[in-house]
């Protein structure tokens, strides 16, 4: 007896959060297909029912992790802060801090995928450059809205870049070394998460003159 279509749909979703969860713990050419299968809950020859290859599978956990890294970054700067708050500055102090850096299967998806992309296709790069994208441009608007003089939106989206490569790249150096050497992982957040503060309090200073 052939399963439902909405059932397909289902059994297809859970394929790909199984995948993702393995590709950013192990490395996408790291995993079996047998591997990604059972962690799924279904047999290897099952795979093709669902996908033409591993790299169309790759391509999609891709698409799917960085819509969700777009759309948990939007909701979490969203939620209110406390007055005289800053919500750049608690996404920074989240995204810097060692639970995060530890939580590499639900963590940010672009630290998390980053190391691969390079090695899949086509496709999947442009999935992994339009989220990166998306999340240049939430970054550039908050920039933007929490200068009381504005911000020149090439400059907005300058320093946008900057700062999340450098929370992305500090992230990445940490959880490299965190295994062998778990001080020096903790001293790469810790003058990454201070320096980054310290710019924003300087643009918080400059804005009020």
């Amino acid at each position: 007896m052939g399963v439902s279509k909405q059932q397909a749909v289902e059994n297809r979703k859970t394929i790909i959060e199984a995948s993702e969860k393995l590709f950013r713990e192990h490395g996408i050419d790291g995993v079996g297909l047998s591997a990604l299968m059972k962690a799924a809950g279904f047999t290897q020859g099952g795979f093709y029912n669902h996908f033409q290859s591993k790299d169309a599978l790759a391509a999609e956990v891709v698409a799917s992790a960085m819509e969700k890294a777009g759309q948990d970054l939007q909701e979490a700067l969203a939620v209110p802060v406390k007055r005289g708050g800053n919500r750049l500055k608690r996404q920074v102090d989240f995204y810097l801090s060692g639970p995060h850096c530890a939580d590499i299967e639900q963590g940010c998806a672009i630290a998390g995928l980053a190391a691969d992309v390079r090695r899949l296709g086509h496709e999947a790069q442009g999935h992994f450059a339009g989220g990166l994208q998306q999340v240049f441009d939430i970054v550039a608007k908050l920039i933007t809205e929490q200068h009381a003089q504005g911000r020149d939106p090439d400059e907005a989206r300058r320093e946008a870049i900057a700062l999340y490569s450098e929370m992305v790249g500090a992230l990445i150096l940490s959880r490299s070394v965190a295994a062998t050497d778990p001080a020096l992982g903790k001293e790469i957040l810790t003058a990454n998460h201070e320096m980054l503060l310290e710019r924003l309090a300087r643009d918080a200073e400059e804005d009020k003159r």
